[in-house]
């Protein structure tokens, strides 16, 4: 597999086919654990304007995803390995929905597609790969970050705001 970097976590086949193996994984894997954030994807559209974004993405156990949504564009996520919850909220910050995750093979949930404006995050139980599909092209300015989550850079609030989410995930599950 060919690729061209765009930044440290951010990867554009160049390849006109895109494959994928399971030693392509590893590779991605250990690439992303030299990472601080451990995390990458590899985009298999060719550029930020594409009109359809396809990417394979590995995000390292613990990994804190700051809840946001994407204006104007649904989100698909079918996950390949690894086991999260994903978290749906309002635009209060309340938890509205929780799906736990794993591989087809678990019998769990392994896909979802959200609307566009949901607020979502992922929480990352064990090392994931999964293969997310959304709208182009890319604007930053089409993500929003909810303001009622911390900040990534702020460890001790993130530290806590996870904990707390754990509660209600939880709380959630257990109805």
């Amino acid at each position: 597999m060919r690729t061209m970097k765009e930044s440290s976590e951010v990867l554009y086949s160049t390849d006109n086919v895109t494959s994928l193996s399971e030693s392509d994984l590893g590779s991605l894997q250990r690439m992303a654990l030299e990472q601080p954030r451990r995390r990458i994807r590899i985009c298999s559209h060719k550029s930020p304007k594409a009109l359809v974004h396809e990417m394979l993405i590995y995000h390292h156990a613990g990994t804190y995803v700051h809840p946001h949504k994407h204006v104007g564009k649904d989100e698909s996520l079918h996950l390949i390995y690894g086991e999260i919850d994903c978290v749906l909220f309002n635009d209060k910050g309340q938890v509205t929905e929780v799906l736990t995750m794993s591989d087809y093979a678990s019998g769990k949930t392994f896909y979802y597609r959200i609307p566009a404006n949901t607020y979502h995050t992922q929480v990352f139980r064990k090392n994931t790969f999964f293969h997310e599909v959304t709208g182009g092209p890319f604007d930053r300015a089409d993500t929003v970050v909810a303001r009622w989550a911390p900040n990534e850079k702020e460890k001790v609030l993130v530290g806590q705001y996870l904990t707390e989410m754990e509660e209600t995930i939880k709380r959630q599950s257990s109805r």
